[in-house]
């Protein structure tokens, strides 16, 4: 309010700045789904250590992927997670019935056909990053996840077929939805690792989990930015690779191309993740969307200025909003840019903010609509590296 002044003096008063702060939100937050022999069944019930989910869920169980793809998650990185335990729905079944993770029963456990309970009890979750289903791979249902995770802002982790060789994959059969694979990623092959209830003989698992922990673990160092596989995308508590399911290098630019992202273990480095491209990455496609960390950050950038502007809702629709809009928007972006996330060396090469006359117009006004147009450079992965060598001849001084 402003300062009554009614005697000869300093007077103070303080004036909002007008700037308000946009927080990133989490990145890496994973919800799984499938069977386990106890817990919640009507909500996704939050996780934060493998201990927690021993406790509500009871561990691992032979009969289940589940348990072993979350215990991968965090023994990657993995912090948080959500669990949605997937039950017999008939009543002649008990609660402990299993329900197997390409199964009719577990199929109508998920996809529920009035989109309630089952998948969408996730809705109830406050934020949702990543989604994995161990072992999932009928095409319906998968073309469903993507579609889910599309509406939802989030990224679905699939897991190619269990035994699935590289003649097996080179097409990626059935799983690519047109507009909603870019919220997605294929990963090839299943994974040697010790089987803790089997006295720790190998045993193959789906890489969804050690994935989502990767993911995870380089959101918490590098950012969403950066891809999630390289020399230093090593995967722990792993084995290896069958031999049989081990490639080429050859063999991995194939099914590169193909937007598989090939597993490998490679000398020195362990076993790695060595492909970061969404499933609608195939080179034939040219698609924008084509890598996971470009698609991520997109995704994360629109859930933080979705939950960031709720204030801006029933406030006038002039300049002066505007303006406070141009100015918040533009800090954050400006601190993505500091932080590296942007391409660029100047902001006006990383991004642009756009809130004016230009785009929101007087009958958007009329209508209550303020309209922002962001843009943005983003990183995009060194996926091919090629280095020049020129030969010096001896004698000649440089």
């Amino acid at each position: 309010m402003p300062v009554e002044a009614d005697y000869p003096g300093v007077f103070l008063d303080e004036v909002p700045g007008g700037v308000r702060t946009i927080s990133g939100v989490d990145t890496s937050v994973t919800a799984f789904v499938g069977w386990a022999p106890m817990g919640p069944t009507d909500r996704a019930e939050p996780v934060a250590s493998w201990g927690d989910f021993e406790i509500k869920f009871g561990g691992l169980d032979v009969r289940s992927l589940l348990g072993y793809s979350v215990y991968h998650f965090f023994e990657n990185g993995g912090r948080k997670a959500y669990i949605l335990r997937l039950a017999a729905t008939d009543s002649e079944f008990a609660d402990g019935v299993v329900l197997e993770p390409n199964g009719s029963d577990f199929e109508n456990a998920l996809l529920p056909a009035d989109e309630s309970g089952g998948l969408y009890d996730l809705d109830r979750i406050e934020i949702l990053n990543l989604l994995c289903v161990p072992g999932e791979t009928n095409p319906v249902t998968v073309i469903a996840l993507q579609k889910f995770c599309r509406d939802r802002r989030a990224f679905l982790i699939l897991d190619c077929p269990e035994g699935a060789t590289f003649d097996d994959v080179r097409s990626v059969p059935g799983i690519i939805s047109a507009d909603d694979s870019i919220n997605a990623a294929y990963y090839f092959p299943w994974i040697l690792a010790p089987d803790k209830l089997q006295e720790d003989r190998p045993r193959e698992f789906p890489p969804c989990g050690f994935v989502a922990g990767l993911y995870a673990r380089t959101d918490a160092s590098h950012g969403v930015w950066k891809a999630p596989a390289g020399t230093d995308a090593s995967l722990a508590g792993v084995i290896g690779i069958a031999p049989d399911k081990s490639l080429t290098d050859t063999q991995n630019g194939v099914l590169n191309r193909k937007a598989v992202n090939c597993i490998r273990t490679l000398p020195d480095r362990g076993t790695v993740v060595w492909g970061a491209r969404t499933l609608h990455g195939a080179d034939e496609l040219g698609s924008e969307w084509k890598y996971v960390p470009l698609r991520r950050t997109a995704l994360f950038i629109e859930e933080s200025l979705y939950r960031g502007l709720k204030w801006v809702v029933f406030e006038p629709n002039d300049e002066p909003l505007w303006a406070q809009i141009r100015l918040t928007v533009g800090n954050y972006m400006y601190d993505l840019f500091r932080r590296g996330a942007l391409q660029g060396s100047t902001t006006k090469d990383a991004y642009f903010v756009k809130c004016d006359q230009t785009t929101t117009t007087q009958n958007d006004i009329d209508r209550g609509i303020v309209n922002i147009v962001v843009g943005f450079a983003p990183i995009k992965p060194a996926e091919f590296v090629i280095i020049r060598l020129q030969q010096m001849t001896a004698g000649i001084k440089v």
